[in-house]
């Protein structure tokens, strides 16, 4: 089961942590880690770090971007100890672990952690459908990446030995998502309806809502062609709508 959940990590600054990662991941069942941007994954703390996890750091893929990186999961969990009002809905380990399980039954899941000195930025976070915070106490609230790599992993794990649920969901992979977010953030600013300052804020809100959605192939299909017909009707469709209601005629 945490054979199909992808361990992405963020612009990792320590060599350690990576091959710490790759033993806990060894010790928990997952086998997939991506790493975005440069990272010494042959470094001598690396590999000593990684013990029997060895074979998953020498099998770890680098990637430019974290939409790369990402781009065929079709659940992608994000993990954060800031406040603030883009991660307000953060959920904690134990409450998203049973979802994540039902996703990779399906499909796979990416579980993402940031760099060690300050985690996931606001701009990583847009490319999450659901937030992680580990609870610890109010006046020291950062742990080490791989400590919380441990508890994360730990708490899928034991969610995976739970009798199976059937959701017969499969979800559309984080690229297509990706896709339509484009096509909509193009047609709300085309009608006004984004701050042109500020898109991200509201697009934000209907990431939350979509990423709860647990969007199905199909359901982008339809919603991307709305945003589509958005634009057209944005740029002069209304004229053509409005001749066809003054002749009676059908619009579609």
């Amino acid at each position: 089961m945490l054979a199909d959940i992808r361990i992405v990590l963020v612009r990792p600054r320590g060599s350690g942590n990576i091959g710490s990662i790759a033993r806990a991941m060894k010790n928990l069942g997952a086998r997939e880690l991506a790493i975005v941007g440069p990272a010494r994954t042959r470094s001598f703390w690396a590999r000593a770090m990684a013990v029997h996890g060895r074979d998953i750091l020498s099998k770890a893929r680098l990637y430019d971007t974290l939409r790369a990186a990402i781009a065929d999961c079709t659940l992608v969990v994000g993990t954060t100890c800031r406040s603030g009002l883009y991660r307000r809905h953060s959920e904690t380990p134990r409450e998203v672990a049973p979802q994540i399980v039902a996703a990779a039954r399906s499909g796979k899941v990416a579980l993402i952690f940031g760099p060690e000195d300050h985690g996931l930025s606001n701009k990583d976070i847009e490319h999450c459908q659901r937030l992680i915070t580990i609870p610890t106490q109010a006046e020291y609230r950062s742990l080490n990446v791989a400590q919380a790599a441990v508890i994360c992993l730990y708490e899928i794990y034991l969610a995976s030995l739970a009798p199976p649920e059937e959701s017969g969901i499969q979800r559309a992979a984080a690229e297509q998502i990706e896709r339509l977010f484009d096509r909509m953030k193009t047609s709300l600013l085309r009608i006004g309806f984004l701050d042109s300052e500020n898109p991200a804020h509201m697009l934000l809100a209907f990431r939350r809502i979509l990423g709860r959605a647990a969007l199905e192939e199909k359901d982008v299909r339809i919603l991307t062609g709305l945003f589509r017909q958005i634009e057209w009707y944005a740029d002069k469709g209304w004229k053509v709508v409005q001749e066809k209601e003054r002749k009676g005629v059908k619009i579609r």
